[in-house]
């Protein structure tokens, strides 16, 4: 369905004689593009704006879990400061060695890997 306007026009004649008044269609497509255009975009934004909501319930973190992924940031980059140490470590978090110990093993961190070459043949050789 197409929105036009009609208006009056005073025109002459090939032959010089006045017509009249001639009613004049003057379409708003170019008018009707834009409108559509604009809206196009805000409904794309719309859109865009749901996925910033927050998740249902059924899809939100749990605490335990959230903090267990904290936790275990933590261990890791403290462990990676004192190459594995765990006492060094324990005292960097402000925890406790055995609270420290009951983490780790609680989320299955390897301590392994933060060593050096030459710390574990140490080890090694004193046992």
């Amino acid at each position: 369905m197409s929105t036009t306007i009609w208006r009056a026009e005073d025109i002459s004649s090939s032959i010089g004689v006045h017509a009249g008044t001639l009613l004049h269609e003057v379409t708003l497509d170019s008018r009707l593009d834009a409108l559509k255009e604009v809206a196009l975009t805000l409904l794309h934004e719309l859109e865009s704006l749901r996925s910033l909501r927050p998740p249902r319930s059924s899809e939100q973190p749990r605490l335990p879990e959230a903090v267990r992924r904290f936790e275990t940031h933590l261990i890791l980059a403290a462990l990676q400061k004192t190459r594995g140490n765990q006492l060094r470590a324990a005292r960097l978090l402000g925890v406790k060695h055995t609270t420290l110990n009951a983490k780790i093993k609680r989320y299955g961190i390897s301590i392994n890997g933060y060593r050096s070459e030459n710390e574990l043949s140490d080890q090694e050789m004193a046992a």
